[in-house]
């Protein structure tokens, strides 16, 4: 019986120790809104020539955590599905951001930085523009999708397109994780 006791608890032992406990997930959060929420008017757009800017266009606080094996940099694009009638808005997209940075404080992005290499986004800036959504519409939803990548953080040209940058990215992406904020025009 003893003879049995020890066999059933060396096996127990073995399946145990072959046992993979997966790694903590890749995460994006913000301190500045709960994925889901909506977005504070002071991170919509000021864009003076667009009546539907009516913020004071502050980035959110962005943190990350967990990066997949193998990251070098990353990249972060921020899009509104539903912007311009369906059509999408590319409101910020930034890439080239070194695997050491690991956040940006609230309002950060809003300006160039040596943190990060600016895309051209829909209002032809390379820094953050907040939603900018006519009154009386739904809340629109801005997804914040942060790609962990294997480039070197200096392997690709300021100024891209969302679509450049996404060619540019294929097969060297190693994860991905995201968060959603909404907003809606108060007036």
């Amino acid at each position: 019986m003893l003879k049995l006791r020890h066999m059933l608890a060396a096996a127990g032992f073995l399946l145990l120790a072959g046992t993979a406990y997966a790694a903590d997930p890749f995460t994006l959060t913000s301190s500045s809104f709960k994925s889901g929420t909506m977005l504070p008017k002071k991170m919509a757009g000021d864009i003076k020539t667009n009546p539907n800017c009516v913020g004071e266009n502050i980035s959110p606080q962005l943190s990350w955590k967990n990066p997949p094996a193998g990251t070098v940099s990353y990249a972060i694009i921020m899009t509104d599905p539903e912007g311009r009638a369906g059509l999408g808005v590319d409101h910020w997209h930034a890439y080239g951001i070194p695997a050491s940075v690991t956040s940006f404080a609230e309002g950060a992005t809003g300006k160039p930085s040596d943190k990060f290499v600016g895309g051209k986004g829909t209002a032809g800036k390379e820094i953050y523009v907040g939603p900018c959504t006519p009154p009386g519409t739904t809340p629109h939803h801005y997804f914040f999708v942060l790609l962990a990548t294997d480039l070197d953080p200096k392997a690709l040209p300021a100024g891209l397109s969302r679509v450049d940058l996404v060619d540019k990215l294929k097969g060297h992406v190693k994860g991905t994780s995201s968060i959603v904020g909404l907003f809606k025009n108060p007036y």
